[in-house]
């Protein structure tokens, strides 16, 4: 049986976030700061806690340099993955 998994948009946006921070090897105050939003904001955000508005999107996609077009497809392609993937029923693991 394949169970597809969901993935709040939230979510996938600040895991595409938090990746991309990550992978540039900078902090969450070099964002912060580059982007001009407040350090817990952008926390939140990372988390999935908090939804972003366009123009924070738009800030936050300029502080990497990248467009909002950029800054979404990536985060497509992450929830694609999630909703694709097969995953195995805790129950059938244990069996």
């Amino acid at each position: 049986m394949t169970i597809s998994r969901t993935i709040l948009l939230r979510e996938a946006i600040g895991e595409t976030i938090r990746d991309l921070r990550l992978t540039t090897g900078r902090t969450l105050r070099d964002v912060s700061a580059d982007a001009q939003v407040s350090l817990g904001y952008l926390s939140e955000i990372e988390r999935g806690q908090k939804e972003a508005s366009s123009e924070v999107l738009s800030s936050i996609a300029d502080a990497f340099d990248l467009s909002v077009g950029e800054l979404i497809g990536e985060t497509a392609t992450r929830m694609l993955a999630y909703e694709t993937d097969a995953v195995v029923p805790l129950n059938r693991m244990a069996a």
